[in-house]
């Protein structure tokens, strides 16, 4: 049984008003390609849970977006996502800002089918009183009180892999797998776009098995789109493009969304990628060092 689809039927399953998770990490490993397909579709009012990047930024200035459940939105050499901190500033979007490990443990009690998970994180700091929707809870063993973190439960899942197969195994190569395995297992559906297909053998590899790191069973659609992660990167096979967001900062501050749009999105990822250079330029990016 073969879960490959095309990126416009894997995003066809999102619709108004659902709670989308989008793995990667900031400028890394971001599943932008289908960020782009649910650009190009009509759906709206999402509320969105990430630790975000210009996938956060996009579908906030194309009006997609009616909550924002973050632990930051940043390109890193861009601190402040341009298109979401316009939003922001605007009130456009609502949001909840929390801490990225109690963003963590949402996800964890949303993989385990609990309504919450106590943690100390948050107590005493400003993520409590500016999220009033947070509770508090008495510890039933001692006398202190803990955050009463509610799961995040996701009604679709969006992921980058660097490979996959038909049955939805996927290898994420790269050193840091971020926490796309638990946005994984959070959502009742999970959609990943691959750089590459391989066949199944390929995953007998103990070095490859290592890197696998949710069950194929979570994985309910696979699309197949080499340089699907740009303008992020795609460690080991290609780093984010400096100059492609240094060009988006600049037609979102000064023009919006539409100047982005009709300059570089396109009917297609083919028309995407040939506005960037094409997929030889994309694979030609040099990886950050850190």
């Amino acid at each position: 049984m073969t879960k490959c689809v095309s990126a416009a039927e894997a995003v066809s399953v999102i619709e108004s008003g659902m709670t989308i998770g989008i793995g990667g990490w900031g400028p890394r490993r971001k599943p932008m390609a289908l960020v782009r397909e649910l650009l190009r579709s009509d759906v709206t009012d999402l509320t969105l849970v990430a630790y975000g990047g210009a996938d956060v930024g996009l579908l906030c200035a194309a009006g997609k977006v009616s909550k924002v459940i973050f632990a930051f939105v940043s390109l890193d050499f861009m601190p402040l996502e341009p298109a979401f901190r316009k939003a922001r500033e605007s009130g456009s979007v609502e949001v909840r800002e929390i801490d990225e490990g109690m963003m963590l443990l949402g996800l964890r009690a949303a993989a385990w089918g609990s309504p919450f998970i106590p943690t100390r994180i948050g107590l005493g700091t400003d993520v409590i009183t500016r999220n009033p929707d947070l509770k508090l809870i008495d510890s039933p063993y001692d006398d202190k009180e803990w955050v009463a973190m509610p799961a995040l439960n996701l009604d679709v899942a969006m992921l980058h892999a660097t490979r996959a197969d038909e049955r939805g195994v996927c290898e994420i190569a790269s050193p840091d797998h971020y926490m796309d395995d638990w946005f994984a297992r959070a959502a009742a559906t999970t959609i990943v776009s691959a750089d590459e297909m391989v066949d199944s053998e390929y995953f007998h590899s103990p070095d490859v098995a290592r890197r696998v790191y949710w069950e194929r069973n979570v994985t309910s659609k696979v699309v197949h789109i080499p340089g699907g992660a740009h303008p992020s990167s795609s460690d080991p096979l290609y780093g984010f493009d400096v100059g492609h967001y240094k060009a988006y900062a600049g037609l979102i501050s000064e023009s919006g969304y539409t100047a982005w749009a009709n300059a570089f999105l396109g009917e297609s990822e083919a028309d995407y990628q040939r506005e960037v250079g094409g997929i030889d330029a994309i694979k030609a990016l040099p990886l950050p060092a850190y």
